[in-house]
């Protein structure tokens, strides 16, 4: 790929959009942060990339016509799931099916299964845009309806007539068989030829018939969203030069172009957030560490991801906002706990935070744009944990009065000071914060003190040494681009596609094995061929391979990881092993003796790209010349006070020691450092904080 000067990264958030650009030449990587505009996210864009033309002294135009990649995380595709404002939806399935996303697997969802008060979801396809046609393939991949094709038509003028803009064909077992999707498909396409088509088949080739059709209609919901979206984002960087197109961030950990995000909208839902993994391995690299919780708490969410000896945790077949999807996700735990949470008192009296949020419009009432609720950051503002003078190096002011005020509407019904209330928020959306992290960790037999925690995110900081100290964590990583952490993730990140297929066999003799190795090489010539296409050489693609598999009588499989060597009868046992050792890790126990077979397989295709270098940052020795005065805050449920240390982060040089309790104000984040814990700058511009004589 050709050199250019710049590499950009964009995340959107919810309260912000964050910018990071990085200098090629010189290492250079800076930050910018925009208020989000929900109803038209590309005005974010066009005001931070305004906020870095002035900071570079440069045109736009100039400074993206020399970027090597513009890369987009969004939040456009989770929005649209989430305020179910995606695209008006046809689904096309075998007769007598059109009720399985509705029946799902005949039961609610886990935590739910029992709740008869719970309600149904809400059908992102209504019952008259269901339309069964009559085709039937059996299991063992033979026909036994053809397809008939009259009744695909029929579906096309109903659509036409409803004007449905989108189409989802999912057929039963048509992984063993997709001609019958694939010429319902033809017919689609010929008579809706402006309608955005998903094929089930092509989307997500994988066993189970009620995963696969929720997948292809949850994609055909939000591809119209996506495609306008990236249509607008794509012809605005086209129009300040972009020399390659841009790339968007998937919710597997990769890259994509534009096309693929569109045709492969569904990848899109946990675009932001699904960057944290990699930018904590990044800043945990320095210090050696491999096993990393990156929690990134912004203005209305906090995400929680884990990474153990470098490998993230990765969904599947995951019900998510209420809708089973099949495709590979990075697991991502994220909660309504961010600094826009509202405090509300609930019908029982008690203080409650969150998950409802002032967001960026009106925003907490401290911002001073027409909020009038207690937010998490009115109540950090109160403790004195902000700067009453205001954030992003005062271009965001600050009003304490209006933050008392806030405070004070829970604070008065409860009959205790507004300091008490305030830190009551603090201690329950901590809570939140902390039963969010023993989720992704301890339910999932991980024990956090094995791992260091890594802040992302503008709020993280002033919270992470009391999160910290709930979970028994006693080093927690925070680098200076804490608050653009996922934007920088997005700019070290790879190319990355997931290529599937169903592979129903038993491994106990050598057709079988000779499938499964025919399998892995038929859908991996194709992801090197579309990498290639992308503009990447052999030299730099790579190849993982897993296969979901389970002991002969189960109803559930595990995903196992293996290498790419030829699977044949001498190298059966590696893959057999690799299922044992999994089985064992998962649930304890291993049945070594007892037949295997696959359900699916996957192989990940990456296209590596030639990473940013960061700065070093140079050693001034003692912390004191960044000493910028004390202020009060409040550190404990009485709302005493205790005069607090306040350092100017970017006086700060490499071995800079500060003993909490103490006060870090970087330009984008403020970082609280609670009695107990000390800090240092380590050189590569992130502080290193333990925890002092941990139990």
């Amino acid at each position: 790929m050709t050199m250019h000067s710049y590499r950009l990264g964009i995340d959107a958030g919810g309260t912000f959009t964050d910018f990071v650009i990085a200098d090629r030449a010189s290492g250079e990587v800076k930050l910018f942060k925009a208020l989000s505009t929900p109803a038209d996210p590309t005005k974010a864009i066009e005001n931070g990339l305004g906020l870095i033309a002035a900071d570079l002294r440069k045109p736009i135009d100039e400074i993206i016509a020399n970027c090597d990649l513009c890369i987009n995380g969004t939040t456009v595709g989770l929005n649209a799931l989430i305020t179910h404002r995606g695209g008006k939806t046809g689904l096309i399935c075998t007769a007598g099916h059109e009720d399985s996303i509705e029946i799902r697997n005949g039961h609610k969802e886990d935590g739910f299964r029992y709740d008869p008060d719970y309600p149904a979801a809400t059908m992102l396809v209504p019952r008259y845009l269901r339309r069964g046609v009559r085709e039937r393939i059996l299991s063992d991949g033979s026909v036994r309806t053809p397809l008939h094709e009259d009744d695909v038509r029929e579906a096309c003028r109903l659509f036409l007539k409803e004007g449905v803009e989108t189409v989802a064909i999912s057929f039963v077992w048509s992984v063993l068989d997709p001609s019958h999707e694939r010429r319902a498909a033809d017919i689609v396409r010929a008579m809706m030829p402006e309608a955005i088509l998903t094929v089930g088949v092509e989307l997500y080739p994988q066993v189970r018939e009620y995963t696969r059709t929720s997948t292809a209609v949850t994609n055909a919901y939000l591809a119209p969203v996506m495609r306008r979206y990236v249509a607008a984002v794509d012809a605005y960087f086209r129009k300040l030069g972009a020399k390659q197109p841009v790339r968007y961030f998937q919710s597997n950990g990769g890259l994509a172009t534009g096309q693929a995000m569109t045709e492969r909208s569904v990848y899109a839902i946990n675009s932001g957030p699904a960057s944290a993994p990699q930018a904590g391995l990044y800043v945990g690299a320095p210090f050696d560490h491999r096993n990393v919780i990156t929690v990134d708490m912004g203005g209305t969410s906090f995400d929680i991801t884990l990474t153990r000896d470098g490998q993230t945790n990765l969904n599947k077949n995951i019900d998510f906002l209420r809708y089973r999807i099949g495709v590979p996700m990075i697991q991502v735990e994220t909660l309504g706990a961010g600094g826009g949470s509202i405090g509300w008192i609930d019908p029982l009296g008690l203080l409650q935070v969150g998950p409802q949020s002032a967001g960026s419009e009106p925003g907490p009432a401290c911002y001073g744009r027409g909020g009038i609720e207690p937010t998490t950051s009115d109540a950090n503002l109160v403790l004195g944990y902000l700067n009453p003078e205001g954030l992003l190096g005062g271009k965001l002011p600050l009003d304490i009065g209006r933050a008392r005020a806030a405070v004070a509407r829970v604070a008065e019904p409860l009959g205790i000071s507004i300091e008490q209330a305030a830190h009551g928020m603090f201690a329950i959306v901590n809570n939140s914060m902390v039963n969010g992290i023993r989720r992704v960790s301890v339910e999932r037999g991980y024990d956090p003190r094995d791992f260091v925690l890594v802040g992302a995110g503008g709020a993280t900081a002033a919270h992470i040494t009391a999160l910290a100290s709930e979970m028994g964590i006693d080093t927690i990583i925070l680098p200076k681009l804490a608050s653009g952490l996922c934007a920088f993730g997005q700019i070290i990140s790879d190319v990355k596609y997931n290529y599937m297929a169903p592979a129903p066999v038993r491994l106990d003799n050598e057709a079988a094995y000779q499938r499964v190795d025919s399998l892995f090489r038929e859908i991996e010539e194709k992801g090197v061929a579309h990498l290639k296409a992308d503009g990447f050489d052999d030299d730099a693609l790579t190849i993982k391979r897993s296969i979901d598999m389970r002991y002969v009588g189960q109803v559930h499989e595990c995903t196992v990881d293996i290498g790419t060597f030829t699977i044949d009868a001498t190298t059966i046992e590696k893959v057999k092993d690799a299922f044992h050792a999994r089985h064992e890790e998962l649930y304890t126990y291993a049945e070594r003796h007892s037949a295997v077979e696959v359900v699916n397989l996957e192989s990940t295709i990456y296209g590596r790209i030639e990473k940013v270098r960061t700065p070093t940052v140079a050693g001034t020795g003692k912390a004191d010349e960044a000493l910028k005065g004390h202020r009060d805050a409040i550190f404990d449920q009485s709302g005493a006070t205790t005069a607090t240390p306040v350092y100017d982060g970017a006086k700060l040089g490499a071995g800079a020691f500060i003993q909490g309790p103490a006060i870090i104000e970087e330009v984008t984040t403020t970082i609280v450092i609670e009695p107990g814990w000390t800090s240092e700058l380590h050189e590569s511009g992130s502080y290193l904080l333990t925890r002092q004589n941990p139990s």
